[in-house]
């Protein structure tokens, strides 16, 4: 990219960001001098907001790039760790967001502290902070800053090194994207992630439109009939037991992973804590589990599309989006894609430092130090410990270009100290009430020990190869760690019933389509498996086999009649369950 290019496309990238930081500023200006207003946005979030949020929390250049890279290098079986989220954003939204928002909760870790007690509400947030603070955020601020320099050739354009290039990229990004987090609060950073959303989408729908019409010579639909006929086994999703990702995984570990990111992940669930009322809530996360199944489009096909138009001669897999964008993207659109792609770099970021400054002020450092503590200091704390995070995350981000080769495979084993557990001990916290608050301590100290064990320790300390991929590992662990729960609770004969208290802040109505948009969202995710897989477009004897248009029909039918059954029969008696007195919901066991 010529110098003059380079110029124009920061400058306009600069004018997109601006202009976001301004409608946001404009959006959220005086609501952010409670704690409440602070921490959890007023508790005014509507749905749009909500699913907005979610969408870019959970999207980065980690997914951009990287996903488009396993679709270049091997087939669709990736596509699992986002079309599967579905299934728990339907958990949470029916399930477990009616009993948070019952609760009246700021933060997972109180949640926790209301069924066991204060010890294992700060021992949830070391986990926490352990996770964000070494692996999360480091590695969000890394991915984004080796995105920018895949896209942009930054040492030429400044005239520095390498790893003078990247200290630089991370620290801007880092500051900026304190400046949401730290100074405006949950509202500012749902805000400014709903706008960045809608940036996102339009260019993921645009680079596969210009990669097909560059396949086709032209023509989109020649595009797209090349990459269902030729090489059609890169739109597998069925993934073998030699793929990163086996089709059983889904079934074991990727369920408790996403279970944990989609329910019980302060960063990604606080949008939803902060929901006006619980049918906002519940509209918000149902939405963004139907955002999630476009993942695979503009996340994999255009790697799919760059293993098409360049084969096998990219120097690295990762290089498959960032090429095919250099080559596709129009100039006067390049600026645009940069703020879209530093939004979502952005959204995590700032989500992750909010939601630690979050959990430190209200779990932490009030019951411990300042239980009479006033909003003014509340916040004002809360700004001084996400600054501190985010100057130690940005001086551990660049570190990791002396990590080992599979940085991404890394980060979601790390992520196994600390998402099996909480999942763990919530669940079985909702489920009974007779396991005490010890169990839950010695879960979350054996799972440290043993999981590293599982993992990485067998080989380092005896030589032994336990061949176990981490994603069973997690399957694993989250079954054991919930028979010792059930155990220490036989066992301890505790007589104390505990209980989580029934205080909501807001309407518990549900949303009336609740149950119905949530039939709908399960079977789009089994029609996503039946469109990519070998009778969908992974035919090799052509476009889709003979079994694809009755599989799919049948499908549609069965979510049509489940449905307006649900409608019929199950909406009452769920809105009925979840508008019980506050007596009767403390002594009801699920």
């Amino acid at each position: 990219m010529e110098v003059s290019n380079i110029w124009f496309t920061l400058l306009s990238c600069l004018f997109f960001m601006g202009l976001v930081a301004y409608i946001s500023y404009r959006l959220t200006k005086g609501e952010v001098n409670s704690s409440e207003g602070y921490f959890l946005a007023g508790r005014g979030l509507s749905g749009t907001f909500i699913a907005g949020s979610l969408l870019l929390t959970n999207l980065s250049a980690e997914q951009l790039i990287g996903l488009n890279g396993q679709g270049y290098r091997a087939n669709l079986s990736n596509m699992a760790w986002e079309v599967t989220a579905g299934v728990a954003v339907i958990v949470l939204a029916l399930y477990l967001l009616p009993k948070y928002l019952g609760a009246g909760i700021s933060t997972i870790p109180e949640f926790l502290s209301k069924r066991y007690d204060d010890g294992v509400r700060r021992l949830t947030v070391l986990l926490f902070m352990f996770g964000y603070i070494l692996v999360t955020i480091p590695s969000t601020l890394y991915s984004g800053a080796l995105a920018v320099m895949q896209l942009f050739d930054i040492p030429s354009l400044f005239g520095i090194s390498y790893g003078q290039s990247l200290w630089l990229i991370v620290w801007i990004i880092g500051i900026i994207g304190a400046i949401y987090a730290i100074f405006g609060g949950l509202r500012a950073v749902a805000v400014s992630d709903t706008l960045n959303g809608i940036g996102l989408l339009i260019i993921g729908i645009l680079v596969p439109i210009l990669g097909f019409i560059a396949l086709g010579d032209g023509s989109i639909l020649q595009g797209m009939k090349t990459i269902a006929t030729q090489a059609p086994e890169k739109l597998n999703a069925i993934g073998s037991s030699t793929d990163s990702v086996p089709f059983a995984a889904i079934f074991t570990g990727i369920l408790f992973a996403n279970l944990f990111y989609w329910s019980s992940n302060q960063y990604v669930i606080q949008r939803t804590l902060g929901a006006k009322n619980l049918a906002e809530g519940q509209k918000g996360a149902l939405l963004s589990g139907y955002f999630k199944l476009l993942i695979p489009f503009f996340m994999m096909i255009p790697g799919v599309i760059a293993f098409h138009l360049y084969g096998g001669n990219l120097a690295s897999v990762d290089l498959a989006y960032p090429t095919l964008v250099a080559n596709e993207l129009p100039i006067y659109l390049s600026g645009f894609f940069l703020a879209v792609l530093l939004g979502a770099v952005f959204s995590s970021f700032n989500s992750l430092l909010n939601s630690a400054a979050t959990m430190f002020t209200l779990d932490v450092y009030k019951p411990l130090f300042a239980p009479n503590a006033d909003d003014r200091k509340l916040i004002r704390i809360s700004k001084i410990f996400g600054t501190i995070v985010a100057v130690v995350s940005m001086a551990i981000s660049p570190l990791l270009v002396n990590a080992p080769d599979g940085l991404w495979d890394l980060i979601r084993k790390f992520t196994g100290f600390f998402n099996i557990p909480i999942i763990v001990i919530l669940l079985m916290g909702i489920w009974t009430k007779k396991v005490p608050p010890m169990a839950a301590k010695v879960v979350i100290i054996f799972h440290v020990i043993a999981y590293y064990m599982l993992v990485w320790g067998t080989d380092q300390l005896f030589g032994l190869d336990l061949g176990l991929n981490f994603v069973y590992v997690y399957g694993i662990m989250f079954f054991v760690e919930a028979g010792i729960m059930l155990v220490i609770g036989r066992v301890g004969k505790s007589r104390e019933s505990y209980r989580i208290p029934y205080r909501p802040r807001g309407d518990m109505t549900p949303w009336k389509y609740a149950i119905m948009s949530s039939i709908l969202l399960f079977s789009a995710i089994i029609g996503m498996y039946i469109l990519f897989s070998p009778i969908g477009l992974a035919y090799s004897d052509g476009i889709v086999s003979p079994w694809f248009l009755p599989a799919i029909t049948a499908l549609i039918v069965l979510a049509v009649l489940i449905s307006l059954w649900s409608i019929r029969k199950w909406n009452g008696r769920y809105a009925h369950y979840l508008n019980r007195t506050p007596d009767q919901a403390e002594n009801h066991t699920p």
